[in-house]
């Protein structure tokens, strides 16, 4: 007992601090590990938390800036991908645009840790001449993901800014642009049974597709201001389109993706799409179609809902 004793005693004599590189004497050695004070663990740095998202349009470029508190993530990345999926479930993401920039942040949370509440929204509708919506993928283990939606890919700039602590994405518009509208249910009137239904909002699009351009942005649905209006989007259960042609006799083709269901409503996407690509003078009827491909009357010159759009 004593040899090991004294071998343990030697042992310790000999132990070396990491931090400063000192010989430590067996006296000053603790045989027990004690557990970290409490102020050693408040002085451990805090994760970035994001309080804000919000857009904005410039000349040449559209902006979105993630504003936090307590710092900034520490790693910052930003690319296209082909689709928005959920971090964790990797089941795809509803955004509306036709290309999707994905922004992931590291060491940074969206929610408050002690009551799980989210701390910044998870979707922003912007509605803006590129950039059209923002929204969140993932917020898990210190990792925050946000898809932006565009109308049209462009080239981009991440940066950073500091009181307050922001993440800024720029996207370039260097493309014409037009002002269209967009047709929205004016939920208010709807309730009352009182016509119309809908009302237009005005968007900025790409003067070259905007036909798809303001289906993307009907599939967004309205900005917080139009929103606070009363004025909703009817999706019918699909998450956006998959194609749109126009025929040389007028007759628009959209291709939903996703789900089609009427939920019993005599008010559908329909009642929206319709309306929103006879704006154009190149559109005279429009048929839909279901995610399968299937539409009620596929030719002639005549409109066409799915079944799965019937009350």
């Amino acid at each position: 007992m004593r040899t090991v004793r004294a071998t343990l005693i030697a042992c310790l004599v000999a132990t070396i601090s990491l931090g400063t590189g000192a010989v430590t004497s067996a006296a000053r050695v603790p045989t027990t590990l004690a557990p970290p004070s409490a102020t050693a663990r408040s002085a451990a740095p805090a994760v970035p938390l994001l309080v804000g998202v919000r857009a904005s349009s410039h000349k040449h470029f559209d902006r979105v800036v993630w504003e936090f508190r307590g710092g900034l993530p520490a790693t910052r990345m930003a690319q296209y991908v082909p689709e928005l999926l959920g971090d964790g479930s990797g089941e795809p993401v509803r955004i509306a645009g036709s290309a999707i920039l994905q922004l992931t942040m590291f060491q940074a949370n969206a929610h408050d840790e002690s009551t799980a509440r989210p701390t910044a929204p998870g979707r922003v509708v912007a509605g803006l001449g590129n950039v059209i919506e923002v929204v969140q993928s993932g917020d898990f283990e210190a990792t925050v993901t946000y898809g932006v939606g565009l109308a049209k890919r462009q080239p981009f700039s991440l940066s950073t800014l500091r009181n307050p602590s922001r993440v800024v994405l720029d996207v370039r518009k260097d493309y014409t642009q037009a002002t269209r509208t967009v047709r929205l249910l004016d939920q208010p009137r709807f309730n009352a049974g009182t016509p119309p239904f809908t009302r237009t909002v005005n968007r900025r699009v790409p003067a070259a597709a905007p036909a798809a351009a303001v289906l993307h942005q009907l599939f967004a649905g309205p900005t917080r201001a139009e929103a606070a209006r009363g004025l909703r989007t009817v999706r019918s259960d699909a998450t956006g389109f998959t194609r749109l042609t126009v025929s040389s006799s007028k007759v628009a083709r959209v291709f939903l993706k996703g789900g089609c269901n009427s939920h019993g409503s005599t008010f559908t996407v329909a009642n929206l799409v319709r309306p929103t690509l006879k704006q154009f003078s190149t559109v005279r009827w429009v048929k839909i179609y279901d995610p399968a491909g299937h539409t009620e009357r596929p030719t002639g010159r005549s409109d066409s809902i799915p079944e799965c759009l019937e009350p």
